[in-house]
């Protein structure tokens, strides 16, 4: 099968790979739609320590069902279905808990950091386990299905924040993240959320997904703009969809006394916190890892177009592009947000 591999950091290229087959309680997925992450992106040059080559990335995707392995009796093949990103045990006490995303023996597709390695979905096959397997509506196209991860991701850290009705939140980076976790936390009934970018290209399309407001500052800027906006008291909510040291700290600056941060960025492995403000002001920082279980709430909620992913969609592209959309996306070209790689469609 071909596949698109990063046989080295900064180096990917199509090659012929052994096509997996489905085992017992697997299916084999002809993938038909695979988006690139951020953390892949991130990942190709070596900065993250967790796409080590060589490694087939990819784990936001879908496609057609072409196998299925010894167990499994209710999905069919040419069944359309998506699948989580993470393999949990479903054993360990994290999952008997239903926190699927704190497994212990947790894997991630696509992803290679030193415990394990499991080659991912930039390949024109993938086989994964029944478990993770999620049928799609026919109203559902594969591009639009290939964002379900990324949705997840926002809805898992709405859910974990606590926000409620009648709260106000605030975005902290309008990247493919934050512009979802915008649209999650109004589908929570957030009666404001405000979202924060230097990048107007951002902000205008955040606009359009229902941002009350949409604000080009950081830092202090933000935090005086945001005061303005909330009376003085600070958003409830803070979602920061950054991770570095600059944003966390905005983030915590512009939430109110007793409200929670919700960290969901995660580039820098460290950052310094304002301990005396978060103390004192007795503020809950709240992480948020993957997600666990919204994988059908993700889906019915952009079926029913709640939550609008087409205008996230910069390119679909077939693999053999995928070399270039990402050297484009390293290179932080402007105007590019999702890029959907079709590595079953070429």
């Amino acid at each position: 099968m071909r596949a698109l591999l990063l046989s080295e950091y900064n180096r990917l290229e199509i090659v012929d790979l052994p096509a997996p087959a489905a085992g017992p309680e697997e299916i084999l997925v002809r993938v038909e739609a695979c988006g690139i992450c951020g953390s892949d992106v991130h990942g190709m040059d070596g900065s993250t320590g967790r796409r080590i080559p060589p490694i087939v990335m990819g784990h936001e995707a879908a496609g057609t069902v072409v196998a299925v392995g010894p167990g499994v009796d209710d999905i069919a093949v040419g069944d359309r279905v998506t699948f989580d990103s993470t393999i949990s045990c479903g054993k360990c006490d994290y999952c008997l808990r239903g926190e699927i995303n704190l497994c212990d023996k947790r894997e991630v597709i696509g992803v290679s950091c030193g415990d394990y390695r499991r080659h991912g979905a930039f390949a024109e096959y993938l086989s994964v386990p029944r478990r993770i397997v999620y049928p799609l509506p026919a109203e559902l196209g594969f591009a639009e299905a290939a964002m379900l991860e990324a949705i997840s991701v926002a809805m898992h850290a709405v859910r974990v924040s606590g926000a409620a009705a009648d709260e106000t939140a605030l975005v902290v980076g309008a990247g493919m993240i934050g512009l979802l976790t915008l649209q999650a936390a109004h589908a929570a009934g957030c009666k404001r959320v405000y979202i924060s970018d230097l990048d107007p290209t951002r902000l205008a399309l955040a606009v359009k997904l229902g941002a009350d407001h949409a604000l080009p500052f950081s830092g202090r800027q933000l935090a005086h703009r945001i005061a303005e906006l909330t009376a003085g008291r600070g958003a409830d909510h803070v979602f920061e969809a950054v991770g570095n040291n600059e944003t966390v700290s905005t983030a915590i600056s512009c939430v109110r006394k007793g409200g929670t941060v919700t960290l969901i960025g995660n580039v820098a492995p460290e950052v310094t916190l304002p301990l005396q403000s978060v103390v004192s002001r007795q503020i809950r920082l709240q992480g948020s890892c993957a997600s666990s279980g919204e994988y059908p709430q993700a889906i019915e909620m952009v079926a029913s177009g709640k939550i609008k992913v087409k205008p996230l969609i910069t390119a679909v592209a077939p693999l053999d592009q995928g070399p270039q959309w990402f050297e484009r996306l390293h290179a932080r070209e402007p105007h590019l947000m999702k890029i959907v790689l079709t590595p079953g469609n070429p």
